[in-house]
């Protein structure tokens, strides 16, 4: 009998069993939730920052001075 009791020998309920399963998962891969949620929102950031007209132009636009760069 492969059956999940709890403390006090009886069946645990099947919510309970669910929410106990998603908190160690989230304990085992809390590393890996956290490193795609911090480059997740660097992204966001990243996209936000070139996404306005003012800030794309110094991505875009070539300062004055010597030409070497073919645009």
């Amino acid at each position: 009998m492969n059956q999940r009791m709890g403390r006090r020998g009886y069946k645990e309920p099947m919510l309970t069993r669910m929410v106990t399963s998603v908190f160690e998962f989230v304990r085992v891969a809390e590393f890996e939730i956290l490193f795609f949620l911090f480059f997740f929102i660097a992204f966001l950031i990243f996209k936000d920052l070139t996404s306005r007209p003012e800030y794309n132009q110094l991505l875009v636009k070539k300062p004055g001075g010597i030409d070497l760069w073919p645009y």
